[in-house]
């Protein structure tokens, strides 16, 4: 059985920082790309940040600069740093795996809750 359990979320104050963590269980995780979306009250689910099993990583163009993605394989947890948080960045955050070895199998955690306010 296949999980992906995020945490780490919670409420947060603009310009503080948080780090997101997702531990993978039933998977072979260094086989799996790796990523972060977020979705917003009455938006669609968007990505944030992604990290394939080569390492190279990409980020939405509203979030360069302020997250990091990284990824353990020996922990077959992936992670995401967020700094300089803004209002805006307030929703939930999903992990994502999708296996880079056979594109079909996509897999989502069940969503940790961010906050940015006052």
């Amino acid at each position: 059985q296949v999980q992906l359990v995020e945490s780490g979320g919670g409420l947060v104050q603009p310009g503080g920082s948080l780090r997101l963590s997702c531990a993978a269980s039933g998977i072979i995780f260094r086989l799996y790309d790796m990523g972060w979306y977020r979705q917003a009250p009455g938006k669609q689910r968007e990505m944030i940040a992604v990290i394939p099993t080569g390492g190279s990583t990409n980020y939405a163009d509203s979030v360069k600069g302020r997250f990091t993605i990284s990824r353990d394989n020996a922990k077959n947890t992936v992670y995401l740093q967020m700094n300089s948080l803004k209002p805006d960045d307030t929703a939930v955050y999903y992990c994502n795996a999708v296996s880079s070895t056979n594109r079909r199998y996509v897999y989502w955690g069940q969503g940790t809750q961010v906050t940015v306010s006052p």
